[in-house]
C-alpha cells in the first residue's frame, strides 16, 4: 500500500469467471445488485477527507495514558487511553484485556490502539468516522456517544482491518479484498469482475467494498463467539451478509491463515492401449493464481487444456515454453471444479502434469 489510509467506521444512526480477462463466465450475465447505504453510513466521505495519517494523530491536542500492557493471557498489547475519558470507566488495562479476548493471532502484538472521545476520534479520522485503522494503528471511541453503536463494535470492526493487514490473498491485497478463505467463500473476485464489489473504495461504494465487508464479517463472527446474537448489519450491502460457511472461512483466516498455494503432480504413461484423453480433476476451493505445466515425451505434441466443470468447455490451452514443456497461467475466479485435459498426439510415452493452485 502507498500512504497510510483510513479504514473508517462511520456513524450509524439507524437501528465462472476463472481466468480474469481471459474468458467470460459460461453461466451468462448476472444482474447487478444495487444497494443504497443509509444516509449516515459509517463513512461515505471522500478518501482524502477520512484518511488516518500519522501527522493527524501527532497533531491531535490529546494526551494519552497507558502503553505496553501485559494481560492475563500473558500477551502484550499497546493501548493508550485519552485523558479526556474518565479514569474509572476507560482504562488501558481494561481495553487491553478486551483486545486479547478477541479472536486473534500473533498480529495483536503489532498493534497500537488509541481510545479517545468521539470528538477526538473524528478530529483524527474524519468528521463522519467512528474509528479508523492504518498500518498497525487503531483509533476508536471509548464512550458510547452514538445511539445503537457500542465502542466494542467499533474496536472489533477496526481489528478486522488489522487482521487483513497481516494476511495474504495473492495476487490481491487482503486489506482491500479480504483474506483468502473468506474472500473466496464470499466470491469477491467474481463479484468484482461483475462490478458488484469495489475493493478499496472508501467513498460512494463503501457498502460494497469487500475490505469493509470483511471487517464487519469479522465483527459478527467474533460477537457470535462471545455469545452476542443480536448483531446488526446496517452499513454493508445485504449481499455480503455471511453464510455459516463464510463465517467459518473468516475464523480460518484468523486462526489458520493461508500462506501459499499448493502444487500437485500427476503422471500417466500413454501406450497403445491407453485412452487418448486424460482428465485430471482440480479442486479449486480458493481464488487466486493458477499455473499448469506439462512435460511431454520426445516427439509428443499432446494438447494440454484447462477445461470447465462440464469437461468440454476449453478455458485456455497450454503453449510451448520449452523443448518438451507446455504451460499456461491464469487466476481462479469463482470456479470450484476444473479439469486439466490431456489429449495424446504424436509419440507415446510419459506425460507429467504439475498443477499449482491457490
Amino acid at each position: 500500500m502507498a500512504l497510510p489510509r483510513l479504514r473508517p467506521l462511520a456513524i450509524v444512526v439507524s437501528s465462472g469467471l476463472l481466468l480474469v480477462a481471459l474468458v467470460a463466465s459460461a453461466a451468462g450475465p448476472t444482474a447487478t445488485v444495487r444497494f443504497t447505504p443509509p444516509a449516515h453510513a459509517r463513512s461515505i466521505d471522500a478518501a482524502s477527507g477520512t484518511a488516518l495519517r500519522t501527522e493527524r494523530l501527532t497533531r491531535a491536542a490529546t494526551t494519552f495514558r497507558g502503553g505496553l500492557i501485559t494481560t492475563s493471557t500473558g500477551e502484550t498489547v499497546d493501548v493508550r487511553v485519552s485523558d479526556a475519558l474518565p479514569i474509572e470507566t476507560a482504562t488501558p488495562e481494561g481495553w487491553a484485556e478486551f483486545l486479547t479476548e478477541l479472536t486473534h493471532g500473533s498480529e495483536i502484538s503489532l498493534l497500537t490502539v488509541y481510545i479517545a472521545t468521539l470528538d477526538e476520534v473524528q478530529g483524527i479520522c474524519g468528521s463522519r468516522a467512528l474509528g479508523c485503522y492504518s498500518r498497525d494503528q487503531m483509533v476508536a471511541p471509548g464512550d458510547a456517544a452514538v445511539p445503537d453503536v457500542s465502542p466494542e463494535e467499533v474496536v472489533r470492526h477496526e481489528y478486522g482491518h488489522h487482521i487483513a493487514m497481516h494476511r495474504l490473498n495473492a495476487p490481491w491485497v487482503a486489506i482491500d479484498w479480504g483474506p483468502k478463505n473468506w474472500a473466496s467463500a464470499a466470491d469477491v473476485c467474481a463479484r468484482t469482475t461483475r462490478k458488484e464489489a469495489f475493493p478499496g473504495d472508501e467513498g460512494s461504494n463503501y457498502a460494497r467494498n469487500p475490505g469493509e465487508a470483511w471487517a464487519e464479517v469479522y465483527r459478527l463472527m467474533d460477537e457470535r463467539k462471545a455469545g452476542i446474537t443480536a448483531a446488526t448489519w446496517s452499513i454493508i450491502a445485504p449481499s455480503f451478509y455471511p453464510t455459516e460457511a463464510a463465517l467459518q472461512a473468516a475464523e480460518r483466516d484468523v486462526l489458520q491463515p493461508w500462506s501459499a498455494g499448493k502444487t500437485t503432480l500427476f503422471t500417466r504413461v500413454f501406450g497403445q492401449a491407453t485412452k487418448k484423453v486424460w482428465l485430471i480433476p482440480l479442486s479449486t476451493a480458493l481464488d487466486g493464481d493458477l499455473r499448469i505445466s506439462a512435460t511431454v515425451p520426445n516427439g509428443g505434441n499432446p494438447e494440454i487444456a484447462l477445461v470447465a466443470a462440464n469437461r468440454s468447455t476449453v478455458i485456455r490451452r497450454a503453449q510451448w515454453v520449452g523443448q518438451r514443456v507446455k504451460s499456461l497461467t491464469g487466476s481462479v475466479c469463482g470456479q470450484r471444479a476444473l479439469f486439466v485435459r490431456v489429449t495424446q498426439r504424436g509419440a507415446l510415452g510419459r506425460v507429467r502434469v504439475s498443477a499449482a493452485t491457490p
